[in-house]
């Protein structure tokens, strides 16, 4: 779980979703869970700010592939909302765009490492509540 979320959290495409509902299907610990993947998840999310914070803005086109209009999007987006706007940084196609422009930004490390845990955190603690519901049905 832990290394799926970590590829999910960088900007390759993958689904740590499928892997904690089916870790969780199949009777580990939920919380357990839910921690390691959202600590995966968070470090893969360090790796994109990291990239953002070493690069530039051509390397992350060129060798990232990842679109000048996710990021500038991104930008918008984060102008005159700061750090904390990492909390937001789960959602699916800008979240690593959010996270490589706080980079860029020069953006504050550990309010981004906060907000951006709690955010992660509290995305797989629903997924895993809405599921343990769906489960009990059946």
């Amino acid at each position: 779980m832990f290394v799926s979320a970590f590829l999910a959290g960088t900007v390759l495409p993958f689904s740590s979703e499928a892997v904690l509902l089916a870790c969780v299907g199949l009777g580990l610990n939920p919380v357990a869970s839910v921690l390691a993947t959202a600590a995966g998840n968070a470090l893969g999310g360090l790796t994109c700010y990291g990239i953002g914070h070493l690069g530039r803005m051509e390397w992350i086109e060129k060798y990232l592939k990842v679109d000048r209009k996710q990021l500038d999007r991104a930008a918008r987006f984060i102008h005159g909302r700061g750090s904390w706007i990492a909390l937001f940084s789960f959602l699916p196609v800008i979240g690593d765009a959010i996270l490589i422009v706080l980079g860029l930004m020069r953006a504050n490390v550990w309010i981004v490492t906060l907000s951006m845990s709690i955010g992660k955190l509290a995305r797989y603690a629903i997924l895993v509540a809405a599921a343990s519901g769906i489960y009990s049905l059946f």
